[in-house]
């Protein structure tokens, strides 16, 4: 299922992302802005356990997260701040790191790095800024569905309908959060509005 985010306070912090004067602060800063907006939503109805704590009157148990089932995989670099955002909210929480890069001629992504923890049994969020082909995405979540975890969530800003739709047949399963559905792909596979390159602009690597 695809979730798309409505919040007027979303829509204007992706049109601070589309400006070409947000530096890689900014920029940096607004990702992680929206990935907060994300997690809230993804995990609005996440099932609560008692955690006892100590408090000014001694133990007591309240409802938290359980965190410590919790895996936040990011695809290497641009999903960086994304990750890094999700873990201030979830402390508790392990991370994982895939890195794929897109072949600019086939179009299709190739994984060479793998550091994800054991899934297994685990709730397995997926941060990654942008959905293009949904090529990426793919192949992150079918390596990680053969490590049995218990449920896989995408957190994304920014996507193209194509990319999306095709994620979401391939595996209707994975729940989707996304920032902002954008028109289209162009000729060349990029987002149209979009935004740039994320990886480029969180980390002022522009040629």
């Amino acid at each position: 299922m695809i979730y798309e985010l409505s919040n007027p306070v979303t829509k204007s912090l992706i049109t601070h992302l589309r400006d070409q004067k947000s530096d890689a602060i900014r920029f940096r800063h607004t990702i992680a802005e929206l990935t907060k907006q994300l997690v809230y939503e993804a995990l609005k109805e996440f099932e609560l356990v008692q955690k006892s704590i100590t408090t000014w009157k001694g133990e007591q148990s309240f409802g938290a997260i359980d965190e410590t089932n919790i895996i936040v995989a990011t695809v290497l670099r641009a999903g960086m701040p994304m990750l890094d955002s999700a873990i201030d909210l979830l402390p508790d929480a392990t991370a994982g790191f895939l890195a794929m890069k897109r072949d600019e001629v086939t179009h299709k992504s190739v994984l060479y790095y793998d550091r994800l923890p054991d899934c297994k049994g685990k709730t397995i969020i997926l941060v990654d800024p942008m959905v293009a082909t949904g090529g990426s995405m793919m192949d992150a979540i079918e390596l990680i569905k053969g490590r049995a975890p218990l449920k896989i969530i995408t957190l994304n800003i920014i996507g193209s309908p194509e990319g999306l739709e095709k994620v979401s047949a391939a595996y209707p399963e994975v729940d989707i959060y996304i920032a902002q559905i954008d028109e289209r792909l162009n000729s060349d596979k990029f987002i149209i509005p979009g935004l740039g390159d994320a990886g480029d602009r969180s980390y002022n690597t522009v040629e």
